[in-house]
């Protein structure tokens, strides 16, 4: 039931605020909204900028942000706003992409507390959430219980519940689900007064009982209900589209089709006449209506088996003109893929060889799923499709020219994949099209603004044709992909926004493309909500009756027009214009206020990688519904500040006037925004866009240095090749030394080393004193197949020559030559630090000293992975040239080049019955190298579970610095997790700091060891 708002004390700070403006005392509001609320309240200007941005291509700095514990602050936030007349914007994972969670207000960021799965019942197939709860947590909840929430949208294992009811989400099974709104039973919800109620199935005849246009606010909105029903109903049966997909304007189609019992557009069941569920209206209100604290969602049972055809055509107008067809089969899935983004995955490395699967002459392809019951029924289902849809494909594999006259598009041959790997490769090859797309670091970008309008699928050849006539008319054009069996493609045009001619273009197209969607019967999104990008249009869609309905229940919801103002549905005057607020427009300026380090071989340098991330929130997943390396900060601290994106975004501000010029090297923003990057490389492979922040931090932080200076614990360890050296040289003695009571603590007080953390240990005789003293290679370099120079790396040469031993031993029984260069560290340490001349310098004499070896025909392998990685990719961005190129495709960490030269195969192994728990060192991952130890272990005989870890998060020195050890026990504690649930009964890890931080976990007896020496240990007896 309704509570009373409390009466409000800062009468006198109660003005008219002009949310459009700014204008506002921003401590004062601090502190009144501190003294109520339990949880965060942040309006520092870095949170502020954090906040500023979504996943669209929109930027509008709100007012500032605060991260409720509970439904209690939220009502407090609320209540205190709307006396104050300042706007509220609820969010979720701000993974919207019409800019529907940027605004100027105040920020309630849910993901943070508010963000549990309070209750399931699985009997009744029911779950009772937070807002702030993540899609794909909520669905690894219910997995032991065989049942999930049914929509899907792509970035469900980032997107937030109450961001799915805000935006009415589905995904890529709404032809077997449909939208969010069907899986609302109610909600708790906090009014734009501060009233706290709760919305749900109600009969008309109590909607009328509860009805009072002067009574309370509660009663104004069931009486504007009732009014709608009354005097609307017609008119919205007659305006809104016959669709599956249609998340434009507000749910006011289903409210008039559950009280009349008629099915929905696009449905064909019906319900019980004289009842409706007020919860769905709020579905696709973009929390402009009421702002949700709880909700309770009905779930679906997980489909007993899948199966999957691939459809491969000649051309997308063909798949297009095929969709009707495919459709009458009952598909769970119909997903297509033009020839743009299929040209576009050959030519990269990781959706190349996903394409190579198609058959010669594939220019667009249908992914058709089905669900069911069991594998028999599941190949039944893909071989009625294909007998039906590839009934005279060419044997040659050559696809028809043109729809032949007078007939049925047919696909020109098919694919078909029923066990799970193969169905991913599928799936891959259909989820290939986002990533390449938001690659581009050019000024022109894929913009989202009217990427997922909706038509019916029989319209689809007529809507892809005139849409493709306006987008050459713009002189641009886009790849057409995703959801073709309801209808929704996602077209995102090529268009640059830094110009006023880009402006020109964005106008223009969503116009025509507005009047070619109205024209086909459709609507202007299907997917993606209104926000910013399409507000404007739901006049134009629906008409002026309907578009009255829309401002007549917004006003009874929220009277003062406070609640997430301008999206849905405007006043006159408000700011509406799609062109409005870009994050790129002509005024943008960007300016780094320095000259970069490094080398940038992408479009625009260095300004190209830091404007490249788009605000998706991939680097925001959890550890244990997503894996993969990115952002093992944020997945240990669930601040947006410590996410690959805040970090992007704080950067960009800081360098295109957003903060104080200077910002990016002041000791506030390295310390805050980019002290926390661990430079474990994730966001280089996970991220969708490749934001390369790890190079991005160490630009900034040499540039700091070069204007701060550096502290004496930077410099001791941009130094520990010289540092291990002495300590090999005086141990035993170096080792006791910080055993001596107080010279720890000492060493935390003086240079900032943590206390706790386990220091490496020396060794008298180093890896190049054991290689010298047995007289070189066992192996005649002249008999050998393969030479090699092993690199004495720093942790094998001085901490851990057992390593280097075991790869010796496993390259010479493999009939390799051995050499060891004379060379110092590869420049790692001083690279990590951000000392990037001494890193080049050192790079420079490495390049001078390996090169004469590979022109002889040697390949360089290293032990610790690190600095493989360094040779391999680093180098190509301190040094340019023919030498270091070639220096870096020769050069390969140990058990890559054992499995790659298939060197194990020349080997008797007798491994013991262990299995193993892998855990791969993050830079090699990021480098898509680190899949080779395990293929190695395995052939040697273990039993190996290879980890879907992250970083350790010890990170070379970053876990030795005292003001980060809890954040790096953090971070190992994810880790510690999933080692605790692997089969393996030992661990093993190649890194250095991989195997310093597993050796601290709780019940660990020693340092894990290296592959490379389990392999040497399999070896059999000789």
């Amino acid at each position: 039931m309704a509570t009373e708002p409390r009466e409000d004390p800062a009468d006198d700070r109660r003005a008219n605020y002009d949310y459009a403006s700014d204008d506002v005392d921003r401590p004062a509001l601090v502190a009144d909204l501190e003294d109520r609320v339990e949880g965060d309240v942040r309006f520092d200007s870095y949170s502020r900028e954090l906040y500023a941005t979504d996943a669209s291509a929109y930027e509008l700095t709100p007012i500032g942000v605060v991260f409720p514990r509970s439904t209690d602050d939220v009502a407090a936030v609320v209540e205190y706003c709307a006396y104050r007349e300042i706007p509220v914007l609820p969010r979720g994972g701000g993974t919207s992409l019409a800019g529907q969670t940027v605004n100027r207000a105040v920020v309630l960021d849910f993901t943070r507390y508010m963000n549990d799965v309070v209750a399931v019942a699985p009997d009744d197939r029911e779950a009772t959430v937070q807002p702030g709860a993540i899609l794909g947590s909520l669905n690894e909840r219910l997995a032991t219980h065989d049942l999930k929430f049914a929509p899907d949208p792509a970035w469900g294992d980032k997107s937030a519940i109450g961001g799915a009811i805000g935006n009415n989400s589905t995904g890529s099974h709404s032809l077997q689900y449909g939208k969010t709104d069907a899986y609302i039973d109610s909600c708790e919800v906090v009014l734009a007064d501060g009233t706290r109620t709760e919305f749900g199935e109600v009969t008309l005849s109590e909607i009328a009982k509860r009805a009072d246009p002067d009574g309370d606010l509660e009663a104004r909105i069931y009486a504007e209900i009732e009014r709608i029903l009354e005097e609307d109903a017609d008119a919205i049966g007659e305006a809104y589209p016959d669709l599956k997909r249609n998340v434009s304007g507000y749910n006011l189609d289903r409210l008039v089709c559950e009280a009349r019992g008629e099915p929905l557009p696009g449905d064909e069941e019906t319900g019980e006449a004289g009842t409706v569920n007020l919860a769905r209206l709020l579905a696709g209100s973009e929390g402009t209506l009421a702002t949700v604290t709880e909700a309770t969602v009905s779930l679906e049972p997980v489909p007993a088996t899948k199966s999957v055809a691939l459809l491969c055509y000649g051309g997308l107008h063909e798949a297009m003109a095929d969709v009707e067809n495919v459709l009458a089969h009952d598909p769970a899935a119909v997903e297509v893929l033009d020839d743009v983004l299929i040209d576009l995955a050959r030519g990269t490395a990781e959706f190349g060889p996903v394409t190579g699967i198609l058959p010669d002459g594939t220019n667009a392809v249908l992914l058709v799923e089905f669900y069911a019951s069991g594998p028999e029924e599941g190949r039944d289902r893909v071989a009625d499709l294909l007998a039906d849809r590839v009934p005279d494909a060419d044997p040659e594999g050559e696809p028809a020219e043109e729809i032949p006259d007078g007939g049925d598009p047919i696909a020109v041959d098919a694919l078909e994949a029923y066990d799970a790997e193969e169905r991913a490769t599928f799936w891959k090859l259909r989820k290939s099209g986002l990533p390449i797309l938001l690659s581009r670091t050019t000024d022109e970008k894929h913009v989202s603004f009217i990427e997922d309008t909706a038509v019916p699928p029989e319209s689809l050849p007529e809507f892809v044709e005139g849409f493709e006539e306006i987008l050459e008319s713009y002189d641009t054009y886009a790849s057409f992909y995703a959801h073709a069996g309801p209808g929704v493609l996602h077209v995102r045009p090529l268009i640059n926004t830094k110009t006023e001619f880009g402006l020109d273009q964005l106008h223009g197209i969503a116009d025509e493309v507005t009047d070619l969607v109205v024209e086909l019967g459709g609507s202007v999104s299907g997917e993606h909500g209104d926000g910013r990008a399409r507000t404007q249009w739901n006049r134009k869609l629906y008409g002026e009756g309907v578009w009255e309905a829309f401002r007549g229940l917004k006003t009874a919801f929220d009277p003062d027009w406070l609640l997430n103002p301008g999206q849905v549905v405007y006043r006159e005057g408000d700011p509406t214009d799609l062109r409005e607020h870009l994050r790129f427009s002509p005024d943008y300026e960007f300016e780094s206020g320095f000259e970069p380090a490094l080398e940038w071989d992408n479009d625009n340098g260095m300004q190209g990688m830091v404007e490249l991330c788009h605000g998706c929130g991939g680097c925001r997943g959890d550890q244990e519904t997503t894996g993969g390396v990115m952002c093992p900060t944020f997945r240990a601290s669930r601040e947006e500040i410590t996410s690959t994106r805040g970090r992007a975004n704080a950067l960009r501000s800081a360098m295109d006037g957003d903060l104080e010029p200077g910002e990016a090297f002041s000791d506030e923003f390295v310390e805050e925004v980019m002290d926390l990057c661990i430079g474990c490389k994730g966001c280089a492979i996970d991220c969708p866009s490749e934001v390369d922040m790890a190079k991005l931090k160490a630009e900034v932080t040499h540039e700091y240095h070069q204007r701060n200076g550096a502290t004496f614990r930077d410099e001791l360890f941009a130094r520990v090749e010289e540092l291990s050296k002495w300590g090999s040289a005086l141990a035993p003695l170096s080792n006791l030394a910080p055993k001596v009571p107080g010279a720890r603590k000492l060493m935390e007080a003086t240079v900032g080393i943590a206390t706790d953390r386990s220091l490496p240990t020396f060794h008298r005789e180093t890896f190049e004193d054991w290689f010298d003293e047995r007289g070189g290679s066992a192996v005649d370099p002249h008999e050998a197949d393969r030479r090699v120079v092993l690199y004495p790396d720093t942790y094998t040469n001085y901490s851990n020559p057992a390593a280097g031993r075991a790869a010796v031993r496993v390259l010479e029984a493999a009939g390799v030559h051995v050499a060891v260069p004379d060379v110092s560290d590869t420049g790692r340490p001083a690279f990590s630090k951000g000392f990037l001349d001494r890193a080049r310098e050192t790079a420079e004499e490495n390049v001078d000293a390996l090169s004469p070896a590979v022109e002889a025909g040697y390949d360089v392998v290293v032990v610790e992975p690190s600095d493989a990685v360094m040779l391999q990719s680093d180098y190509l961005d301190l040094l340019s040239g023919e030498a270091v190129r070639e220096l870096a495709a020769n050069s390969y960490g140990i058990c890559e080049y054992v499995d790659r030269f298939d060197l194990d195969g020349r080997l008797e192994f007798e491994a013991p019955e262990t299995a193993l728990a892998y855990h791969g060192h993050c830079h090699q991952k990021a480098a898509a190298r680190d899949h080779h130890a395990v293929g190695v272990l395995r052939r040697a005989g273990y039993a190996v579970d290879p980890l879907d870890s992250g970083c350790c998060g010890m990170a070379g020195s970053f876990g030795y610095e005292a003001e980060h050890a809890s954040m790096s026990e953090a971070i190992g504690s994810v880790l510690y997790d999933q080692v605790e649930a692997s089969p393996g009964e030992r661990v093993v890890a190649p890194g250095a700091s991989c195997r310093t931080q597993l050796g601290d976990r709780p019940g660990a007896e020693a340092k894990p060891p290296t592959p490379i020496e389990l392999v040497a240990a399999a070896l059999s007896a000789e």
